[in-house]
């Protein structure tokens, strides 16, 4: 596998925040950094039009990867930035880049009015069949959100990093989902939450002291899974500060509540090699939807 980071480029407000976002991270690993534009050949009808031709389009579309390259090497000095402008299917040519790649890290749009992400076709595609981890990051994301403020309350990009949350099933909590949560962390020197959302069993029972009973029993046993699930990572790095929070409710809901005050939200994805469908979670994809902090998607089996 190659030593980069991969982020798909289009021009967009989007496509420019990931890219800034993605040099950050490539400084934080000591990768190198690549800017992937993915073009469309215009249809016949179009091409044979002098201003909207094939050579004009190409024009165009290399222009966008060779001048964000050039403003990337100007503001993150010491990355190395490459830029490759390749024709075809976005989403296709995308999930095959990430065969090759570290992290794939793709634009989302905000949503007016709220915090969260419109993660279009190209991205949802290319979220549900790469195997390598995909970051999810918002127009106009800038450094200083994923830092604390300063002692004035202005946003600062020298002050610590926020937390990294990590949203864990701890039905199947996977190694590789856990391990890239702690490495995030740890790069940043910020504090891992851990979030484990559960909700009461069918046989539950409502009302008196039975249900507080119940209740006692349930949180304890959710919280005892969940130490138990983070136990051998807290060994493996025991210079990350960790958070466990075991609470009942959906999690989805916890983990875009949580993204507020987050510097990265890390959830994963289990892998499916039938090519029908997104083969997202639920939990996920409303996180990809609505959080308000870089969301970065884990594939694993």
């Amino acid at each position: 596998m190659s030593r980069t980071i991969t982020v798909g480029l289009d021009g967009s407000p989007e496509s420019r925040a990931a890219a800034e976002w993605a040099a950050r991270e490539a400084k934080l690993r000591g990768l190198a950094l690549k800017l992937l534009h993915v073009w469309e050949p215009v249809p016949e009808p179009m091409a044979q039009a002098p201003l909207l031709g094939t050579e004009t389009h190409q024009h165009w579309s290399e222009k966008i990867p060779r001048d964000t390259a050039e403003g990337i090497r100007l503001r993150h000095p010491g990355v190395e930035v490459t830029a490759e402008h390749l024709p075809g299917r976005p989403s296709e040519v995308l999930a095959e880049a990430a065969k090759n790649t570290e992290l794939l890290v793709l634009g989302s749009r905000g949503l007016s009015g709220i915090g969260g992400f419109l993660v279009g076709s190209v991205g949802l595609a290319v979220v549900a069949h790469a195997e390598c981890p995909v970051i999810l990051v918002r127009a106009g994301e800038q450094a200083a959100d994923e830092h604390e403020m300063d002692p004035s309350g202005i946003p600062s990009a020298a002050t610590s990093y926020r937390p990294v949350v990590l949203g864990l099933d701890t039905g199947h909590p996977d190694p590789s989902v856990i391990e890239f949560a702690f490495e995030a962390a740890a790069r940043r020197a910020t504090v891992l939450r851990v979030l484990h959302g559960w909700e009461r069993p069918s046989y539950y029972s409502y009302g008196g002291a039975a249900e507080l009973w119940q209740y006692e029993e349930l949180a304890q046993g959710q919280a005892i899974a969940l130490a138990e699930a983070l136990r051998l990572w807290r060994e493996k790095h025991p210079a990350v500060e960790v958070a466990e929070v075991s609470r009942l409710g959906h999690a989805a809901d916890q983990l875009i509540k949580a993204s507020r005050e987050a510097s990265l939200v890390v959830v994963g994805r289990r892998i499916r090699r039938n090519p029908l469908g997104l083969h997202i979670g639920p939990v996920t994809h409303a996180v990809l939807h609505h959080a308000a902090a870089p969301v970065a998607v884990v594939a694993h089996e």
